[in-house]
């Protein structure tokens, strides 16, 4: 099995916020994270493929297939983007770094056209990133 990672770059805005609890409550759990008017990250994302090596092509997977996925699903959709807003998942569900990279996965899960999504890694800062692995 090899595995094969592509990485990209993008940044985005968030806060943190659930409806279900009070401002009081809200302000305790995500302090300034809860901010409205959001704040930002510059995101590192690092997507794994998982395969074996085509004979015919020497390599798992087209890579120029992999960039589109990305540049596609994630980089189009989320780059430069207030998350809550405008990301009809995120309407939802708090978008954290651990439900960011969910939301990754189940965007290029179907997308990859060979080999199988193995891993997306999502650094929010150099020192804080979190993996997804599916279900």
């Amino acid at each position: 099995m090899i595995y094969v990672t592509r990485r990209a770059d993008f940044s985005a805005s968030h806060f943190y916020h659930n409806p279900q609890l009070s401002a009081e409550e809200n302000q305790r759990l995500f302090g300034k994270c809860n901010n409205p008017h959001g704040h930002g990250h510059n995101y590192c994302l690092e997507v794994t493929v998982a395969g074996v090596v085509d004979s015919a092509t020497g390599m798992v997977l087209d890579l120029k297939d992999l960039k589109k996925a990305i540049e596609t699903e994630v980089m189009d959709a989320m780059d430069h983007r207030f998350l809550n807003e405008e990301i009809p998942a995120f309407h939802t569900i708090i978008p954290s770094t651990e439900n960011i990279a969910i939301e990754v996965w189940k965007r290029l899960e179907s997308k990859i056209s060979a080999g199988r999504l193995y891993r997306v890694r999502l650094y929010e800062t150099p020192e804080l990133y979190v993996e997804y692995y599916g279900e």
